[in-house]
C-alpha cells in the first residue's frame, strides 16, 4: 500500500521554498530583492534555496542590467508549476482524508 505522503515533492518540504513557488505561481517575474523582502530570509538562504529548485528544473533565471546595476529575476518553469501543482494536490488529499 502507498502511502499518502510518498505523493508530497521533498523539493517543497522547507517552508522559504514553499514560500518562494507560492510567490512565483502568481507573479510572473519576481526579482531577488522582492522575494527576500517578502520571505524575510537572507542572501544566502534564499540563495541557497533557489539553487536547490534551480537544480530541479523548476525555476527559470532571468539575468539583465536596469540603467548600471545588475538585477536577477525568477519564474516557474512548466516543469515546476506541474510539480508544485501535484504537490498542493496531494496536500488537500492528506487534509480531506479524514472526510
Amino acid at each position: 500500500m502507498k502511502k499518502i505522503i510518498d505523493n508530497l515533492n521533498k523539493s517543497f518540504d522547507n517552508r522559504s521554498r514553499l514560500g518562494l513557488m507560492s510567490i512565483l505561481m502568481i507573479e510572473d517575474w519576481v526579482d531577488f530583492k522582492t522575494l527576500k523582502e517578502r520571505l524575510g530570509v537572507t542572501d544566502g538562504n534564499l540563495a541557497s534555496h533557489i539553487k536547490a529548485l534551480e537544480k530541479q528544473q523548476y525555476l527559470e533565471v532571468r539575468k539583465q542590467f536596469i540603467g548600471r546595476k545588475p538585477n536577477t529575476s525568477y519564474s516557474t518553469t512548466e516543469k515546476g508549476r506541474k510539480a508544485f501543482n501535484e504537490h498542493l494536490d496531494a496536500l488537500e488529499r492528506l487534509l480531506n482524508m479524514r472526510n
